[in-house]
């Protein structure tokens, strides 16, 4: 009854993901086609975000969209996942407007990454009383969050300066939300008042001054040893957004578009499912059980359930995670490669050694890159990931190890296991051919050497008959010097000879 029902909820998972990729993420109420598409938001920045964020935009896309308005209610999260939402975002063919609403239900603040993602729109709006900044980078560590290493604030400095650049915002104000060490200064060139960098005012006094244009220095908006971070109204005074709109009504009459068709993407069955099914513990269990299921199928005549239940297992591994956009052609051929050594290594090689081994681990692999955007860790936050990713890949196959023990132990005891084993004794009334006692009688002591390695079990040659032999658990190498010291039926046990007589 487990086994069906356990089979049956993964049979819905694996459907349900390879049918979420082509559906999109929209709320019930929506038209066929829209003008304005609205994706929200709200909360922690991390990988299943990215998921309905690169789902949304998808949606946006199919209904025909011009304007993309992404709603952010966020102290923060994850810089991967930041970098990756940018880039998405960054990479919409329609106009895309970022805004900070203050409802009820929310904080009113993009902070963090918040504010990452907010500089990739093309356009920002704030509700009064909302506030956005301090996008310094920083990560979970043993003594709680920390400030993240010089070379990861360096990526994300770069990654926000050439939004701002792309987009035509400030660039100081935005190194300044993510750089301690930038001071920025109130500035009015023009009769417009803007922030700039310190090191930026003596060259942008000289430019304005011989184009004919006034200019003043005013008071230090963001000192040292301080990260930026600006309400609504000073984002709007210094000319980072462009308009302070109360709500979604009335920032679409700003726009010009109160009558236009409207779409909202909504988190659905699929995206909660992907939560689920890549955190830490659920894929854990998955791991243990599809290699479990695999090692059953693979020991195990013909093709059944166990087979099934391994490729569901590992085909919503990967198409989840693939939905993160961790998954590529590596990661697969990684895993088939393990796949074909363990084949070799049971089916081929007596024993269990090297190709097993390798087999396991490039399996290991494949799952441990499935998991993460990168294949070496440069950054701390990049270190962070690649150790939870790695205990939870790491105790999914101790887990599985143990598993297979204890299936090895049980399978003369269960029912559902009789197909597995050889239940039927070889005797002779049966027709089957058992040694005498006089021909082993007549073998023990026979000298000769193995033609293959002993694992224990292998080849060997005896005056010049090759017989199958097996060892009492020793390994030898191929051309080792070994006696008979038993017969069993037909078994036939040597030894090390360690000095040729």
């Amino acid at each position: 009854m487990f086994k069906k029902s356990l089979l049956i909820i993964l049979l819905s998972a694996f459907f349900i993901l390879t049918a979420a990729s082509a559906q999109p993420t929209v709320s019930r109420e929506s038209p066929e086609a829209a003008d304005v598409f609205i994706i929200p938001i709200d909360g922690d920045i991390d990988r299943q975000l990215t998921v309905f964020i690169r789902r949304g935009l998808e949606s946006a896309e199919k209904l025909g969209a011009k304007t993309i308005i992404i709603e952010i209610n966020t102290f923060g999260g994850l810089v991967e996942s930041a970098l990756q939402i940018a880039t998405l975002i960054g990479s919409a063919d329609a106009e895309t407007i970022a805004f900070v609403p203050a409802v009820p239900e929310s904080t009113g603040v993009s902070w963090s990454a918040g504010a990452l993602i907010s500089f990739s729109c093309g356009s920002i709006y704030m509700a009064p009383g909302t506030s956005m900044g301090a996008a310094a980078p920083v990560y979970q560590g043993a003594e709680g969050m920390q400030a993240a290493e010089e070379k990861t604030v360096s990526a994300v400095r770069a990654q926000i300066a050439a939004l701002a650049e792309k987009n035509g915002y400030p660039k100081a104000a935005a190194l300044a939300m993510v750089d301690m060490d930038i001071e920025l200064v109130e500035v009015t060139v023009n009769g417009r008042l803007q922030l700039a960098s310190a090191d930026e005012i003596e060259s942008l006094q000289v430019k304005t001054v011989n184009d004919g244009g006034s200019f003043s220095v005013g008071k230090t908006v963001s000192a040292k040893g301080k990260l930026l971070a600006l309400t609504a109204n000073e984002m709007f005074e210094y000319g980072i957004s462009s308009g302070l709109p109360a709500n979604r009504g009335e920032l679409l009459k700003m726009l010009d578009l109160e009558n236009a068709k409207t779409a909202e993407a909504v988190s659905s069955v699929p995206d909660k499912l992907i939560s689920l099914i890549t955190g830490s513990a659920l894929t854990t269990i998955l791991i243990v059980l599809g290699l479990g299921a695999l090692y059953m199928e693979i020991t195990s005549p013909g093709f059944g359930i166990p087979g099934t239940l391994a490729i569901i297992i590992f085909a919503v591994i990967f198409i989840s995670n693939g939905m993160l956009g961790y998954v590529g052609s590596l990661e697969i051929l990684l895993f088939i490669a393990g796949l074909v050594l363990l084949v070799v290594e049971i089916f081929l090689i007596p024993g269990f050694g090297a190709a097993g081994i390798s087999g396991i681990l490039l399996i290991a692999v494949s799952l441990l890159l499935s998991r993460q955007g990168f294949i070496i860790p440069e950054f701390e936050w990049q270190t962070a990931v690649f150790k939870d990713n790695l205990l939870t890949v790491g105790t999914g196959v101790f887990g599985s190890i143990i598993l297979i023990a204890v299936l090895i132990q049980l399978f003369p005891r269960i029912g559902i296991f009789n197909r597995l084993i050889l239940n039927t004794a070889q005797l002779p009334e049966e027709g089957y051919s058992i040694q005498s006692p006089e021909l082993e009688s007549q073998i023990i002591g026979l000298k000769g050497r193995a033609v293959t390695v002993l694992r224990p079990s292998g080849k060997a040659v005896f005056d010049g008959e090759v017989l199958v032999v097996e060892t009492d658990g020793e390994y030898m190498e191929a051309g080792t010097a070994v006696q008979i010291i038993r017969s069993d039926s037909n078994r036939v046990i040597v030894g090390k000879i360690t000095e040729e007589a």
